[in-house]
């Protein structure tokens, strides 16, 4: 289920912009921080999604790129 005010959060008191201007810790935009406490729920877990595939799509670019190197 999921709840009406959105998610938490996702932040993890990592706080640093990487080269790619996304916070090395949780992986959102600055705009996308600056702004989280005035998204609407489903504006949050948008967010949330596009997380969600980033970290899948780098797992399995590290996994190829293991595998590659066998």
């Amino acid at each position: 289920m999921i709840d009406s005010a959105g998610p938490a959060s996702p932040c993890i008191n990592v706080c640093a912009l990487g080269a790619v201007q996304r916070c090395t810790g949780c992986g959102r935009t600055l705009g996308e921080i600056a702004g989280w406490g005035g998204m609407s729920a489903s504006d949050r877990w948008a967010v949330i999604a596009r997380l969600e595939a980033a970290r899948a799509a780098e797992a399995r670019a590290m996994t190829a790129a293991g595998a590659a190197a066998r």
